[in-house]
């Protein structure tokens, strides 16, 4: 069996400005609801973050809020209380954590930034069904607990190849969303300032992405664990200054290390691929059981989910329809397999590991084949892993550890 080693892991410099953005992030959002103004906006990950913040909201994401409860190890006490108002403990763990947290009143905003006591309350909710049905539900829940306005995206799901027909439906879609926004903000929609918001987005994008591939050196100089954590801006900033700065600093300090051959895993001998969702509760455990046996996973589907190539300020609506439907979990298994594929020649990976997650179908790639299939094709081994995003009953940390110790020992015996 492969023998884990203790290893110290060189902290990125960065990480304390990225700090200083998000609590500027959390507080504004939060003077905000305090004052009623600006007017507040909750959005889906995925969009339509540039259309809200182009009108002058400001946007809060409630599943950055669901993962924070999964990485603070908060999900597994408070999800109880969304099932027993009768959310099953089997749809997405980051509702049922979420609505739990605020059934609760306990909120690990209140924990990071002295002074936030809940989470801000909203003008209107605004879905995008691009993940999954799930958010719809998700918002369902608050805009009849707030009484705010419910409004929302509708995309297609299974798409091999993202046509013309696609982007109409849902440019059309967007479009229709600005007469309920402009009465809610109290302003006439602009679309200067929308070109703006999307050029800033396509610069956070393509910076972002530039990030995520260093990981592509070798020794690479970053993990999955480090993107799930500095994907924070990505998520909830795009679209402003503050981003991009950020994106621009991390980056640099990331192309520092390839040049001085600085290893975010010191004697990485084995690169992991990570397709699924992130176990937040487990981010550490899992980075040390990693690297302790030499082996970095160092990139994923997950985090490269918030690069947006499409996005164009001289074509907004088209543009983001686009973005928005050439999403990973928005297509079809051929399309998936091809992207990872990829994936693996440009990361130069050793193994695949697969999240089957739970409460996450539609994050989870593992359960039709697919492991199967790309083996077959690409030689590349790979390994399942079973536990959940959030519900941390759900894992088995004793088996997690045996499966990866025996399988970065397969990969060994491969490369003797």
């Amino acid at each position: 069996m492969a023998q884990e080693k203790k290893i110290e892991r060189k902290p990125i410099k960065a990480a304390a400005q990225m700090g200083k953005i998000m609590a500027d992030y959390f507080y504004e959002l939060d003077e905000a609801a305090k004052s009623g103004n600006p007017k507040i906006a909750w959005c889906t990950s995925v969009g339509p973050a540039e259309l809200l913040r182009a009108m002058g909201f400001l946007v809060y994401f409630p599943e950055n809020h669901g993962a924070m409860l999964g990485a603070t190890r908060l999900a597994t006490d408070l999800i109880p209380k969304a099932n027993a108002i009768g959310y099953t403990p089997t749809i997405c763990s980051y509702l049922t954590a979420d609505i739990g947290s605020y059934l609760a009143g306990n909120t690990p905003l209140s924990k990071a930034y002295k002074g936030i006591e809940t989470v801000p309350r909203p003008d209107v909710l605004v879905f995008n069904t691009n993940q999954c049905r799930d958010v719809q539900d998700w918002f369902a829940w608050y805009a009849d607990e707030f009484k705010v306005p419910l409004l929302g995206i509708h995309t297609h799901r299974g798409v091999k190849d993202v046509g013309e027909s696609h982007v109409a439906s849902i440019a059309d879609q967007l479009k229709s969303l600005v007469p309920a926004l402009e009465k809610i903000v109290g302003k006439p929609f602009d679309m200067a300032a929308l070109k703006r918001v999307l050029a800033l987005s396509r610069e956070c994008s393509e910076l972002w992405q530039k990030v995520l591939f260093t990981a592509g050196a070798t020794p690479s100089p970053l993990t999955f664990f480090d993107g799930t954590i500095h994907m924070g801006p990505a998520v909830v900033l795009r679209g402003t200054p503050q981003a991009v700065d950020y994106y621009k600093l991390l980056l640099a300090e990331l192309e520092e290390r390839i040049t001085r051959g600085v290893a975010a895993v010191e004697g990485e001998r084995y690169r992991i691929y990570w397709e699924g969702m992130p176990v937040w509760g487990r981010l550490s455990t899992h980075s040390k059981l990693f690297g302790g046996l030499a082996a970095n996973v160092l990139a994923s589907t997950y985090c490269n989910s918030w690069i947006f190539s499409a996005f164009d300020e001289n074509d907004p609506f088209n543009s983001m329809a686009r973005a928005y439907t050439e999403l990973f979990i928005v297509r079809s298994d051929e399309a998936k397999e091809a992207y990872i594929k990829r994936m693996l020649e440009i990361f130069k990976v050793d193994g695949i590991i697969y999240h089957d997650a739970m409460t996450c179908p539609n994050n989870s790639n593992c359960r039709y084949g697919m492991p199967q299939r790309l083996e077959k094709e690409t030689g590349i081994p790979a390994l399942i892993i079973n536990g959940d995003l959030n519900d941390m009953r759900m894992v088995s940390d004793e088996q997690t550890k045996t499966n990866v110790e025996a399988f970065i020992e397969q990969l060994a015996e491969q490369k003797s």
